[in-house]
């Protein structure tokens, strides 16, 4: 049915990668640029590990979960249409669930608490797409559980989620500019950009993975106008990948802690974040 696995993917997939860090790490070199420091990059390989641990540990789970909704499905996908259409169509449903848990991730606190450390890093370059939340693969389960129900094959969901993924990578950089009429459909590295940036018309902006049509559409686009500035309104100090992880856990539990009333509490984890306020509190 798949004519390509996941294991395939990684080995053409990863030396690429490899590669594009390589050469942006010359070309920083060359035009005398910091793209890159060895603390920020350190702390990137901190949260990347317990990420790959937490992904490692719930990848048999998340897909024998998968199988067993596959058995309740709305629609034969597969032999309803050519596979390639299916193929397709799998990317396109992966890249729409992935916007709508995006955007919640930075509208709930208690998702936020989760992606936060996506966000933490002050710089740009190719390796903070590694800079992932230990948590995040957890996270994700309720959102992409619709896809087997629909009739989405699970196997294909999973070659093509990390497909994305690598797609994703490409989107951290400096040193890719604008890329013309690609700008109107992917999300191209200057969309991502925004994404990170921490100006004021920056936050909250182009959730997409793979396209960036979903931002136009739900009125979350922005484009990349003046130089980006790039972390968080309030920045974490610190390049340990454990206090990045709980820090925003340990602002919303010391809220909680200070209040007995239930609406309080509900509104503290599932009421929005502060991402645009300097206040130390996340």
């Amino acid at each position: 049915m798949n004519q390509i696995t996941i294991a395939e993917v990684y080995i053409i997939g990863v030396p690429i990668i490899l590669a594009m860090i390589f050469i942006e790490s010359v070309i920083s070199s060359i035009q005398n640029k910091s793209l890159y420091s060895k603390q920020d990059t350190l702390c990137t390989i901190g949260l990347l590990s317990g990420n790959i641990g937490m992904s490692f540990a719930i990848k048999s789970a998340t897909l024998a979960f998968h199988f067993y909704l596959y058995q309740f499905k709305l629609f034969d996908l597969v032999n309803l249409m050519p596979l390639w259409v299916a193929w397709v169509l799998t990317f396109i449903l992966i890249d729409l669930v992935f916007y709508v848990y995006h955007r919640l991730s930075h509208k709930v606190r208690f998702l936020w608490a989760i992606h936060m450390s996506h966000h933490s890093s002050e710089e740009m370059n190719f390796a903070v797409s590694f800079r992932q939340a230990w948590f995040g693969p957890i996270s994700k389960i309720p959102f992409f559980a619709v896809l087997p129900i629909i009739g989405f094959e699970p196997t294909m969901i999973a070659v093509a989620g990390v497909i994305s993924t690598l797609w994703g990578i490409v989107g951290h950089t400096q040193i890719i500019n604008k890329l013309g009429p690609l700008e109107w459909v992917f999300n191209t590295p200057s969309h991502h950009r925004v994404h990170h940036g921490s100006n004021t018309q920056y936050i909250d902006k182009n959730y997409g993975n793979l396209l960036i049509i979903w931002d136009r559409m739900f009125g979350t686009f922005e484009p990349e106008v003046s130089q980006v500035k790039f972390g968080l309104v309030n920045n974490v100090n610190t390049f340990n990948p454990v206090k990045i992880t709980f820090m925003g856990w340990k602002s919303m539990l010391h809220e909680l802690s200070e209040s007995n009333n239930l609406s309080k509490h509900l509104k503290i984890i599932f009421g929005p974040p502060n991402t645009k306020h300097r206040s130390g509190i996340f």
